[in-house]
């Protein structure tokens, strides 16, 4: 999925404007000026779209965490890995929204799209784990609209 959808889908889920998502990118320690952050928005088929890196995605899913739970100053910041998958945006989804395996499966069943648990579990294992299982862009695009339904109602 790419980096720029989910950044449109968790703006409509916070109901946040540019100045406030470029806010949270900065609790991570990246400035990013709004005429960029704004060209990132725009769908793929709109004059002056812009791809937003891996590196830009990185940085505002570890500000949404601290945003939404706090920075803790006394543990040191977490290396960014690089490239971003769906696997780790929907591990720091989890974090920064603190869901738990049962909201997690609420989340998916409101969009009519029932996981079982080992399938739920896979996803957030380790890559080279051998019950590692890829998140494919419709699960992640399901899981944005079930946690958007569950944050806005």
């Amino acid at each position: 999925m790419l980096n720029n959808d989910v950044l449109r889908s968790l703006r409509y889920t916070l109901d946040i404007s540019d100045a406030q998502m470029a806010e949270i990118i900065q609790l991570s320690g990246k400035q990013v000026a709004l005429d960029d952050l704004a060209a990132m928005l725009k769908k793929e088929d709109e004059e002056g779209f812009t791809p937003c890196d891996d590196e830009l995605m990185a940085h505002f899913l570890d500000g949404l965490v601290y945003f939404k739970r706090g920075k803790d100053d006394s543990r040191p910041a977490q290396p960014f890995e690089l490239p971003i998958t769906n696997n780790m945006v929907l591990k720091k989804l989890r974090v920064a929204f603190e869901l738990k395996e049962d909201d997690m499966h609420a989340i998916m069943q409101s969009v009519d799209c029932p996981v079982s648990k080992p399938e739920m579990s896979a996803l957030f294992r380790k890559f080279g784990h051998s019950n590692y299982r890829t998140c494919g862009d419709q699960f992640l695009r399901n899981f944005l609209k079930g946690l958007t339904l569950r944050v806005r109602g």
